[in-house]
């Protein structure tokens, strides 16, 4: 196989995790806080060739000495783009949007090793009895929403009206008037690099976060006591998705034109081994 073949081979493969990207981001143009992901590439590795080794005859000369040799593309970093999603007013009580771009909810999912903790930006909330005439506030997917001690919201099945406040309080109401208090569980993300997309419009920690040599308080920030100020959400409406339906199209035009080019780099260099392979 030759440099030309090797070159788009790699290309190839990082081109494909590219339009993998893009596809993700538009099959979630209309889920609730979806945040889109963009793709990053840089050049790998080169060759420098020194094709004159008389300097003398070098003389002269405008471009850049020698011939680099490059090896192809790869996707350097695939960034979470937190830009606010437009909102969407719904008039449902269980219903809060974030208005802050790198604040999250907090949900309990399963992980490998247990519970973890997980955010998210879709404030879609519903009530899930759990017995005893208890009751639970869960997501969409039935997962637990926490509180900002890591705790579950749990109150009387028997309640009648929520209310948001200041600072992420939420105040249950029963049927008989009496009142429960909870704060909504908040982070605020400081390094979204380090989080990666788990099912269910769900973010969490990177798997080899401890090898990168970032701690999870690094990563975010849980808002608490006197933070909670900063909290910033409203009620009865939901975050639309930051993806841009338009641009991802263009962008996924570009990769297939892309795609296209290197796969016919490859024929190119079969064609001409072809040609050398026949001469008697």
């Amino acid at each position: 196989m030759n440099r030309m073949m090797i070159t788009a081979t790699n290309t190839l493969g990082q081109l494909q995790k590219q339009m993998d990207m893009i596809g993700h981001n538009l099959s979630n143009a209309d889920t609730n806080g979806y945040k889109r992901r963009e793709a990053t590439f840089s050049e790998l590795l080169v060759q420098q060739v020194k094709n004159q080794r008389v300097d003398k005859f070098e003389t002269g000369r405008l471009t850049p000495l020698g011939v680099r040799e490059g090896s192809g593309a790869m996707l350097s970093q695939s960034q979470l783009i937190l830009n606010q999603g437009s909102l969407k007013s719904t008039g449902r009580q269980l219903d809060f949007a974030l208005t802050s771009e790198a604040q999250f909810f907090k949900v309990l999912a399963q992980g490998d090793n247990g519970g973890a903790v997980r955010f998210t930006r879709d404030g879609a909330f519903f009530v899930s009895p759990t017995g005893n005439g208890e009751a639970m506030l869960v997501n969409g997917s039935g997962l637990p929403i926490l509180d900002e001690n890591d705790d579950f919201i749990t109150f009387s099945e028997e309640a009648s009206s929520f209310q948001l406040g200041d600072n992420g309080i939420l105040t249950v109401t029963d049927s008989g008037g009496g009142q429960q208090q909870f704060n909504l569980g908040i982070v605020t993300v400081e390094k979204p690099q380090f989080l990666q997309q788990f099912g269910g419009n769900l973010l969490g920690f990177a798997e080899n976060l401890a090898g990168l040599g970032v701690t999870e308080d690094e990563v975010v920030t849980n808002v608490v006591g006197g933070a909670r100020t900063d909290i910033s959400m409203i009620q009865n409406s939901l975050e639309a998705s930051n993806v841009d339906i338009s641009k991802e199209m263009t962008d996924m035009l570009n990769v297939q034109r892309s795609y296209q080019f290197q796969a016919r780099s490859i024929s190119l260099a079969d064609q001409m081994m072809g040609l050398v392979n026949g001469i008697r």
